[in-house]
């Protein structure tokens, strides 16, 4: 193809295709097996039938395709702003982003159509919709659900009832990394385009095509050394572009996986495969990002690394800075969304949350509940959480010098363990994770027979006790919580109960 991202076609080395699966016909378990635990990419149909956003959003066209209900959007979702690149204009890594209102946006999809060019690259500037945070700004509006597959979404789990960031000089600045969750509306005219990257905190992500046509390149973690520099710094940014063979010297040995997305079709986009992403034709697609026990290591590898660089970047005011740690941290959050305190924060609540559906598992009132396979999912988490909590332990974040001086509202976050049980945050937390499990354990139709809320007010799915005291036996285990150490002598303490 001509240089530049707005093309279909491809210049690099293409050596296979994504494989693709009908969703209807795999298990859980084999998605787990096949595709998340190993960290594969899988393109899974059959599974957006029943969504409304396939019949409101879309119009019918041609060889019985779909196209973008424009007017739909206009009328019926007008978001005061939303957030657009402009694919024709590079800032930094990444498009420019510009904020609009949802009306100015689809004029001027509609003035620079794509549809009359003969070569297929949009003359007029593209704009892309992305990001767009569709549940959150209209709740009531049940435009999709989310498949099986994709229910253990620790991270959304968590965004639906915590903020990110506790301390105050990091909370306090609003910007796009803080989201308030990572399920995201995408829209885009044919020739829009996503330059090469990774995604946000090395999660997955899904992304289902309600109508158009992707074209997706995705290189495998393995390779991903081939498209930085020497100083393993920058990235390659549009892989179809004028690449420097000076800067990026071995950029040309890199072998890629090809995926043309048809509407109607979900792609399982694995943790730390970059990929590079191009609309065929015009197109609405609705995207998950996500974390859960599969690739926390991933999460926290990223962390790590990014500390590393952030902490290099200021080492020369150590000797001046009354807290250094803290602003490492600080800048660590700044530019990478999380920092060391915000994810123990993050893994101790599900450490918690965890604990005690195993706890419910272990002395149900129903002996059918008592099962190894029933248990084996918390125990697996537990496990791989206390591998990762480990690691963090000897980092100077947890040195007992550090943790006397973070901010009261981190310390508040990670040490009583009575006030976590008993806040209302965690709690709708620890029924999302009990119901999402049983919903994948079960079905739709055992879960929705099932009991979750019982005369104690107990939130887990497997309580059917009515005087459920899950509360003072944790804490009998651990009340306090200090940092990764504590966390790690709880995890051992609650699997060998």
């Amino acid at each position: 193809m001509d240089g530049g991202g707005g093309g279909a076609g491809s210049r690099v080395k293409v050596v296979g295709q994504v494989e693709r699966v009908d969703g209807r016909s795999l298990t859980y378990p084999e998605f787990v097996d096949r595709f998340m635990k190993p960290n594969l990419p899988v393109v899974l149909t059959g599974l957006t039938s029943s969504w409304r956003s396939c019949e409101d959003w879309t119009l019918a066209g041609t060889d019985g395709r779909r196209r973008p209900n424009l007017d739909c959007f206009a009328q019926n979702f007008p978001s005061p702003l939303v957030q657009v690149a402009d694919c024709s204009s590079r800032e930094f890594t990444d498009q420019k982003r510009l904020e609009m209102s949802m009306q100015k946006f689809i004029d001027q999809w509609v003035r620079n159509s794509c549809t009359g060019s003969s070569n297929g690259v949009c003359e007029a500037s593209p704009l892309y919709l992305k990001d767009w945070h569709f549940v959150k700004e209209y709740p009531d509006y049940v435009a999709y659900t989310t498949p099986t597959f994709f229910m253990d979404d620790w991270l959304n789990m968590y965004l639906d009832s915590h903020p990110m960031h506790r301390d105050p000089d990091i909370a306090n600045h609003k910007n796009e990394i803080n989201c308030a969750d990572y399920r995201f509306v995408y829209m885009g005219a044919k020739g829009t385009w996503t330059p090469l990257h990774a995604d946000v905190f090395r999660s997955y992500s899904w992304s289902a095509n309600v109508c158009g046509r992707k074209l997706w390149l995705f290189l495998e973690p393995s390779q991903s050394h081939l498209i930085f520099d020497r100083n393993l710094r920058s990235s390659v940014y549009d892989i179809n572009g004028d690449v420097s063979e000076k800067q990026f010297p071995d950029f040309n040995k890199a072998e890629w996986i090809e995926c043309i997305q048809e509407q109607n079709e979900i792609i399982f986009v694995p943790s730390g495969w970059y990929h590079q992403v191009h609309n065929l034709e015009d197109t609405i697609s609705i995207n998950h990002n996500w974390f859960n026990v599969y690739n926390l290591h991933w999460v926290w590898n990223l962390l790590h690394e990014d500390y590393k660089v952030a902490k290099e970047y200021i080492e020369d005011i150590r000797d001046i800075c009354d807290d250094f740690e803290g602003l490492c941290q600080r800048n660590l959050a700044a530019n990478t969304g999380m920092n060391f305190y915000d994810f123990f924060i993050f893994i101790t609540r599900f450490v918690l949350a965890n604990v005690i559906e195993l706890y419910h598992i272990r002395e149900p009132e129903d002996a059918k509940l008592n099962s190894t396979e029933t248990a084996h999912p918390f125990v697996y988490n537990l496990m791989q959480i206390r591998d990762v909590a480990s690691k963090m332990i000897s980092t100077e974040a947890f040195s007992t010098k550090n943790l006397c001086i973070i901010s009261e509202e981190n310390r508040s976050a990670m040490s009583d363990v009575t006030k976590i049980l008993k806040d209302d945050s965690f709690r709708r937390l620890w029924m999302s994770l009990s119901k999402a499990y049983a919903y994948i354990g079960r079905g739709q139709r055992s879960f929705d027979q099932m009991r979750y809320l019982n005369q104690k007010g107990c939130l887990s799915v497997a309580c059917l006790k009515s005087d459920c005291n899950v509360v003072d036996d944790i804490t009998f285990l651990m009340r306090e919580i200090h940092g990764p150490e504590d966390l790690v002598r709880l995890i051992d303490a609650a699997l060998h109960e």
